[in-house]
């Protein structure tokens, strides 16, 4: 019987939040898929082990000798409960609750509900896309799918689990302890997505869904939409008497993201008559429309060769389009120039107040990120009854990335030449608001394209009418492993095992710039009129605004390109290589004991790496020069994974390991730059350092879980982490003897000039400690009258002390978030469905990307999501049966996204709002 339609198609048995939201069809299923053993999750990932999530059988239970039938969400939550329960490492899991039913716009919605887990929301869109594990940041944890290493659509490692459909995703395993199996280890932990195995299904199923989405905002663009869609289908079935089987999976998605945006540039407080009080330095705001499009395939092909021996073949591909349109106006206050007065000072801040003299830039821009995603592999595995099996496996991954960012500018006049704005300005608790000012942003013969305030100073001629900014990435993963094991059942050692494997990975990226300068040679140009749009109205008090495509000007030929081909842009490129082969051995146990028996695993993993970068040197004597360096070490990681598991319900976890992750790609590019700094007297330098070794910790968790059957779980787990090292910028004494001399002013001896550089440095680390409180409780264990009512959720906090500067021994690391909390609280029965989803995090340090799409970070007030839906599967017997409907509600509460600087929410930078999202839907499945 197919699943309740579920807003939250993703649940998860330590999940706080039934995951909220629905999901049309997932390949892959579900609650009632049979257990997972592909070579790929025993070898290739930390996700392997012995206790592998076995689907829970729901089709009945009997309880007082009456059977009740458990489908939908509460058979999902059971599943993950006992994902939980029988795996040898302390994993959090989230599985579909039947084919079709992972239902968030992506997957990182869904893990962000598990304990201990949350995400941030891309500035832009407002969709999650990447995920925080216990404090640490999102390039703290690895990410696999069916047990390969992926790659990711970034300049970093963390994958960006937008690129994932969640309608082609049977469960995703989240692993907070490491075995020496592991080949992409996370100081945080390892993310496995899984795909669905057909021979393990059982069973044909045809099934295929419909969502319509709608964002309430609205147009906030005149060229944008408010409605969307997505439809997928899936397809599982076997063969040759059950020895062949086949799974395919496809699912589209067109919709739209609506923002509102606003950003402020910071706040001097050395401004002219205001010394030491922060003055708001510059403000804009943007219209952000986000058109999201995206083909998922994957399919999977096994074949039971003969009763010991199975070969199974994956393949995945993701087509991501994600194109976006912004239009506002930018104002330069106190670091344009522009005179303040009638100010009012809160706290040390002017919260209100009038500028003068005001240059505002009238900004549309264009941009458009899209990525293809390929993702490959294949394994033979024996499993004989000999007492022997082995496995090899390979894996190949891919990614090829094209962003472009467009920029186009309009004033009053060129060079600060036409006329300037006089605005009124107040700080509210909801942003930064005009409260009055003079200039008609919208009048065509007033707005030209323009450079109005000379920011194009370096641009051939001095004219820069708008920017064109191209990167091209690539990023291949090639990996290969085998492993040997042979059952014991000698005393307590159940099974041995030894096995090796090998990645090698590959990431480059390419810059491509341009100045755009309109065609001509003129300093100003009015806007054709076949150009203009509806204007666009700037939401935060100056009124509307000058619109236009800036695609069509450019592809009709208004804009010049006029290439930036200095020093600066092509210094951005690097490639990157790293080797890493590794070797392991490790034993599983088990002994029964009084009252129970223990289960685990120790072993050991060697690995030796072997890492290089290529990219240049910049100098202004000698212009660029190609710059190669790079490093080899090796890690030895031991780990061990004990459960005593009392006949009670009762299973006590004890789990120690050596753990590591690597560097960010863009901290170990080969990117130098160095030159004579007449101030201080002294060259100075940049660069990447492509001699980073990994962070290392020594990790310790203990958690004690009380089971309730297979319908529920409470457990209260505790971790700490010693940071061995942390990555960080320092600046540093540096010889630049062995590198060309830079210019040196008349009189200056080069022999007495001092050099130093800035870069990431491996440096002293720190420790990150914390509880989480995680349970997932139906109802019906307290008392037969409350069937189908019930809760599930998790509450996280976490301490961290960490060097993140020579200087500063007790700071914060990205992504750290003190506490952390979700919760779902669901009725289900008789195929009806409601379910009411929060997640909450404390601040933290966020990730943003600036226009040259380098990474920066800012700090992240506190955030509630609140998200909900309603369902109704057709039941057996009914005319309609296999037919799920659902509406959906993500972000009932229009929770804004909100940043600040100098650790005083007072000083907002980012206020974005992303409005609420409503999904109305259907699946069915034959």
């Amino acid at each position: 019987m197919s699943a309740l339609f579920s807003i939250r198609g993703l649940t998860t048995g330590v999940s706080p939040v039934a995951l909220g939201c629905a999901l049309l069809l997932a390949p892959a299923a579900l609650a009632q898929e049979a257990p997972v053993t592909t070579g790929e999750q025993s070898a290739a990932t930390a996700a392997q082990t012995d206790t592998e999530s076995q689907p829970l059988d729901n089709t009945a239970e009997t309880d007082d000798s009456k059977a009740i039938v458990v489908t939908g969400f509460r058979a999902s939550l059971q599943s993950a409960v006992n994902t939980k329960r029988r795996n040898e490492q302390i994993v959090e899991s989230v599985s579909a609750e039947d084919i079709g039913k992972l239902p968030d716009a992506s997957i990182s919605e869904s893990i962000a509900r598990l304990p201990g887990l949350t995400s941030q929301r891309l500035a832009g869109p407002g969709r999650s896309s990447l995920i925080t594990v216990r404090g640490f940041g999102p390039d703290f944890t690895t990410t696999t799918l069916n047990g390969r290493l992926q790659t990711s659509t970034n300049d970093v490692r963390a994958v960006e689990y937008d690129q994932y459909p969640s309608e082609v995703v049977s469960a995703v395993d989240v692993y907070k302890t490491p075995n020496a199996r592991l080949i992409g280890q996370g100081l945080a932990a390892t993310v496995d997505i899984r795909t669905i195995r057909p021979l393990a299904y059982g069973k044909r199923i045809l099934a295929v869904g419909i969502k319509g989405i709608y964002a309430d905002l609205g147009k906030l663009n005149p060229d944008s939409n408010k409605f969307g869609y997505r439809v997928n289908g899936t397809y599982v079935d076997q063969f040759l008497d059950d020895r062949l089987g086949v799974a395919f999976s496809a699912a589209y998605v067109d919709e739209p993201y609506q923002t509102k945006e606003e950003r402020a540039w910071g706040y001097p407080n050395d401004v002219g008559g205001f010394a030491g009080t922060r003055v708001i330095g510059g403000l804009e705001s943007y219209n952000t429309s986000a058109q999201l499009k995206r083909l998922g395939l994957t399919g999977t092909l096994q074949y039971e060769v003969t009763p010991e021996v199975t070969a199974t073949l994956d393949g995945f591909y993701s087509n991501f389009k994600d194109d976006q349109l912004r239009r506002g106006v930018e104002i330069p206050l106190a670091w344009g120039g522009a005179t303040l007065s009638n100010a009012t000072i809160e706290d040390g801040v002017v919260t209100s107040g009038t500028f003068t003299n005001v240059p505002a830039v009238v900004n549309n821009k264009a941009g458009s990120r899209h990525a293809d995603l390929y993702s490959f592999g294949g394994n033979l595995k024996y499993d004989g009854d000999n007492g022997w099996s082995g496995l090899i496996d390979i894996g190949w991954s891919k990614t090829d990335r094209r962003e472009r960012d467009l920029q186009t500018n309009a004033g009053t006049g060129p060079g600060g030449l036409g006329a300037n704005d006089t605005v009124d300005f107040e700080i509210r608790n909801n942003g930064i608001y005009v409260t009055d000012n003079a200039l008609d942003y919208s009048d065509p013969t007033q707005i030209f394209i323009t450079d109005p305030n000379g920011w194009g100073g370096g641009a051939p001629g001095g004219r820069q009418h708008g920017y064109l900014n191209n990167r091209y990435v690539e990023d291949e993963i090639l990996q290969l492993s085998t492993e040997l094991e042979r059952e014991l059942g000698t005393g307590i050692l159940k099974a041995a095992r030894i096995g090796a494997n090998y990645v090698k990975r590959d990431k480059s990226l390419t810059p491509d710039e341009y100045y755009l300068q309109i065609a001509g040679g003129a300093l100003q140009a009015a806007v054709p009129s076949q150009y203009l749009l509806r204007p666009v109205n700037t939401w935060v008090g100056l009124g509307p605004m000058l619109t236009y495509d800036p695609r069509e000007l450019l592809a009709d030929g208004f804009f010049d390109r006029v290439a930036n081909t200095s020093a600066g842009v092509l210094a951005k490129a690097f490639q990157l290589t790293e080797k890493v082969t590794g070797v392991f051995a490790m034993v599983d146990l088990e002994q029964e004991f009084g009252g129970g028996v223990l289960t685990g695993n120790i072993g050991v993993l060697g690995q030796h790496t072997k890492q290089s970068s290529d990219g240049y040197t910049v100098t202004a004597a000698t212009g660029l020069q190609p710059v190669s360096d790079g490093d080899d070490f090796w890690d030895v990681l031991p780990s061990a994974n004990l459960n005593f598991r009392f006949d009670n319900g009762i299973v006590v976890r004890v789990a120690a390991a050596r753990e590591i992750m690597r560097p960010r790609m863009d901290d170990m590019a080969s990117k130098f730059s160095y030159g004579y700094d007449v101030n201080q007297n002294r060259v100075v330098g940049e660069s990447g350092n492509p001699r980073l070794r990994p962070y290392r910790a020594n990790a310790v968790d203990a958690t004690i879980e009380k089971y309730f059957g297979s319908k529920g779980f409470i457990a209260l787990q505790f971790f700490y982490k010693k940071l061995l090292n942390n990555i960080y910028t320092d600046v540093r004494p540096f010889d630049f003897s062995d590198f060309p001399s830079p210019d040196f002013p008349d009189g200056v001896d080069p022999d007495t000039v001092p050099g130093f550089i800035t870069q990431p440095v491996n440096g002293k680390g720190g420790k990150l400690y914390g509880f989480e409180l995680a349970g997932t409780l139906p109802f019906e264990t307290i008392t037969p009258v409350l069937t189908g009512f019930g809760v599930t959720g998790g509450l996280s906090y976490t301490k961290t002390k960490v060097q993140v500067s020579p200087t500063i021994t007790n700071g914060v690391i990205p992504g750290y978030s003190k506490w952390v909390g979700n919760a779902t609280a669901f009725y289900e029965n008789s195929g009806f469905s409601v379910r009411g989803s929060l997640r909450y995090r404390s601040k933290y340090l966020g990730d943003f990307a600036n226009f040259e799409g380098i990474p920066t970070r800012r700090t992240v007030k506190p955030e509630t999501i609140i998200d909900g839906q309603v369902g109704y599967d057709f039941q057996a017997g009914s005319m309609l049966e296999g037919l799920s409907v659902f509406l959906q509600g993500q972000n009932l509460t229009d929770e804004p996204f909100v940043s600040y600087e100098n650790n005083d929410p007072g000083q907002t930078l980012n206020y974005h709002t992303f409005g609420r999202r409503f999904m109305l839907g259907a699946t069915f499945k034959f």
